[in-house]
């Protein structure tokens, strides 16, 4: 249940407490005891009533203005001052228990406010009560303890339903947030398992062909094979770490496995870091990790960023490479004299 819920609920209460008390408390007492002034106050409350009902019938949320809670108050002047001497806190006084609840109806929404209307209410009944100085202090206590205490108890009971509902609605966001990232996460694992399968997919039918000796490692075409199974598969790690620069830590991967098989490496890199989407990095990598899987000697890898383009190039004395094509990313690849050269380029805008 939402803050809104409470109030509304609240407010439906009170709208039927109050068309209660004043039809069958406060009209009785006002027809045998009323004078025009306390008929000014009771239509004044007749039409806070109006609103109020009308507003509670079209579902409407919004406050009520602080106007309101003065119009009832006003009211409250007008009952109290015109009440016969001695009068206050007894029959005639029909006025002092219903105002405290058309507070409530009014600002229940606003509980300092309300607090506060209250107790002016109180105190000017209390100050009126002392300047006719006649009246009944027993009686006029019971009447005060007793009308305020409902009253004050209401206002408790709605702050104490709000606080749950709103300690109840964090809950349920913090319960949305860790379902939300458990899914994430769920998902992240399956792109990466979808990712690894993929790779795998490759590398599988080279086992195969490994065990059942289909091929040798002494044959140059299986040793590359086994090259780029190893560079693609580091690269696929390199892709799921969380590093403030992922492209140059796939490609710093790629050169790794490259220098392990004793390959001479140069890196440059020029340009800040840029954010590029997995699957541009993957294009962009990938001509590069075959040059490198191919590479027998020596090679260089560069990468340049700029604010509207990515570019990786590789040049790396190689044999032939099979031209690798992007989506999303342009590849231009050439052989001449044992070298290769590659370039992936990426336009960020």
């Amino acid at each position: 249940m939402t803050d809104h819920a409470v109030f509304t609920t609240t407010r439906r209460v009170l709208l039927v407490v109050v068309v209660a008390t004043q039809l069958v408390l406060a009209l009785p007492a006002l027809v045998e005891h009323g004078s025009p002034a306390p008929w000014i106050a009771y239509a004044l409350l007749c039409c806070v009533l109006a609103i109020v009902a009308g507003h509670v019938a079209a579902g409407r949320s919004e406050r009520f203005p602080a106007v309101a809670g003065a119009v009832v108050l006003a009211a409250s002047v007008l009952a109290t001052t015109a009440l016969p001497e001695g009068a206050s806190f007894g029959p005639a006084d029909w006025a002092f228990g219903l105002i405290g609840w058309y507070l409530l109806l009014v600002l229940v929404e606003r509980p300092v406010l309300l607090v506060a209307a209250l107790a002016a209410h109180v105190c000017f009944s209390v100050a009126w009560f002392a300047h006719a100085g006649n009246g009944d202090v027993g009686t006029a206590g019971v009447v005060i303890l007793s009308g305020t205490s409902f009253q004050v108890g209401v206002l408790v009971i709605t702050g104490v339903l709000v606080r749950d509902a709103r300690l109840a609605a964090a809950a349920a966001a913090e319960h949305d947030d860790a379902r939300t990232r458990e899914e994430l996460a769920r998902q992240r694992e399956q792109d990466l398992k979808a990712g690894f399968e993929g790779q795998l997919g490759a590398l599988l039918p080279l086992l195969a062909d490994l065990a059942d000796e289909r091929v040798s490692v002494a044959d140059e075409a299986t040793r590359l094979r086994c090259s780029v199974a190893a560079v693609q598969l580091r690269r696929l790690f390199a892709e799921n770490d969380d590093v403030p620069d992922p492209l140059l830590h796939e490609l710093t991967a790629c050169v790794d496995v490259a220098e392990r098989r004793g390959v001479a490496v140069s890196l440059a890199v020029s340009g800040t870091a840029t954010p590029v989407p997995t699957e541009v990095r993957r294009e962009l990598v990938a001509p590069m990790a075959q040059a490198l899987a191919a590479a027998t000697g020596r090679a260089k890898v560069s990468l340049l960023r700029t604010p509207s383009e990515v570019r990786v190039a590789v040049v790396a004395d190689a044999g032939d490479v099979l031209p690798h094509r992007g989506t999303v990313v342009t590849v231009e690849t050439s052989v001449h004299s044992g070298l290769v050269r590659s370039e992936a380029r990426w336009r960020t805008t």
